[in-house]
């Protein structure tokens, strides 16, 4: 076997693990779009937010401590204490739910009926708030997130791909938990979505939600639970990417990369979420691989929005995205 192809299968794997990365942030915008039909400009914040409040809690770090001493005088940074990180996620999580009764109450509550623009215009808008208040609340420097998840080069897979190929492939623990849980998110999201009442209640509000009002499903309830969801799955891709790349504000950009795979999967398929982020993980690695060499490298930072604008042109609703006819 040439050392090409072992190469190029070494990259195969590292590709699909990043793509399961991509997904999990994929997942927050399939989740709230296919709910309510709104697209959430802020699920990359959100995953900012959940991972600066995950390291916040944990490192017994004061919410708002610059704005406290510069008002009332001090130096008061830290409580004193740690929390331990199962502690720390459970609390969290809680503050995601918060932060999305906060999001119905204050926001959504009040553009019900609203253009589907002018619920994107608002996501974009609690998108900057939420950055600002994570900077208020926890400060701006770069964090190191460790709740006990394996990292580094998985040895097996690197012991055995050299007694077979000669070559051992380089395959992180984090990629393989992180593939790991997707799969048990994308399972359990189905199978809430599909056989539970609230999984058909929020489809039904997704379809129209003056029509969901009418027989008796509560918007305020179903687009919290939603948000809180969508939250919970926020956390999770914040504790991998911040785990993975440290907690730093550019963390919120993922949400960019995210957008290519919800236009390959589509904007209402949970398991199309996972399927375009394995497609964008695989085919930019593999691209950089074979033709970066030949245009000067870098190609991994555009070839995912053009593939995407192909997907647009010839199949807008994406692989399993559900196709929309409007009569006019």
């Amino acid at each position: 076997m040439s050392d090409q192809l072992i190469f190029a299968m070494e990259v195969t794997l590292n590709g699909l693990m990043a793509g399961v990365l991509y997904a999990l942030v994929a997942l927050g915008f399939v989740l709230i779009y296919k709910a309510s039909g709104i697209f959430n400009y802020a699920q990359g914040v959100m995953a900012l937010f959940a991972a600066m409040t995950l390291v916040g809690i944990m490192n017994g770090q004061v919410p708002f401590s610059h704005l406290i001493n510069a008002l009332f005088g001090g130096h008061t940074t830290h409580f004193g204490w740690t929390v331990p990180s199962l502690v720390a996620i459970l609390m969290t999580i809680a503050v995601m739910v918060v932060l999305a009764w906060l999001v119905q109450v204050l926001v959504m509550k009040h553009l019900v009926g609203q253009e589907p623009i002018i619920l994107f215009m608002a996501t974009i808008g609690l998108a900057y708030f939420l950055e600002g208040v994570a900077d208020l609340m926890w400060g701006s420097e770069i964090k190191t997130l460790d709740v006990g998840l394996p990292q580094g080069i998985n040895l097996w897979i690197d012991e055995t791909t050299l007694g077979i190929f000669g070559y051992g492939f380089f395959i992180d623990n984090l990629d393989i938990v992180a593939t790991v849980i997707a799969a048990l998110l994308v399972t359990g999201l189905v199978l809430f979505s599909q056989y539970t009442k609230q999984g058909r209640a929020m489809r039904a509000v997704a379809d129209d939600h003056q029509a969901a009002l009418s027989v008796g499903i509560s918007l305020n309830f179903i687009w919290v639970l939603v948000w809180s969801v969508a939250g919970f799955v926020a956390l999770v891709a914040g504790i991998m990417w911040g785990t993975k790349s440290g907690v730093q504000f550019s963390l919120s950009l993922i949400a960019l990369k995210a957008l290519p795979v919800l236009m390959l999967g589509g904007f209402t398929s949970i398991p199309g979420a996972i399927v375009g982020g394995l497609i964008i993980g695989v085919g930019e690695k593999l691209f950089e691989f074979l033709i970066g060499p030949m245009v000067g490298g870098a190609t991994e930072n555009w070839f995912a929005y053009v593939l995407a604008l192909i997907f647009l042109v010839f199949r807008p609703q994406g692989l399993f995205g559900e196709k929309i006819i409007e009569r006019v």
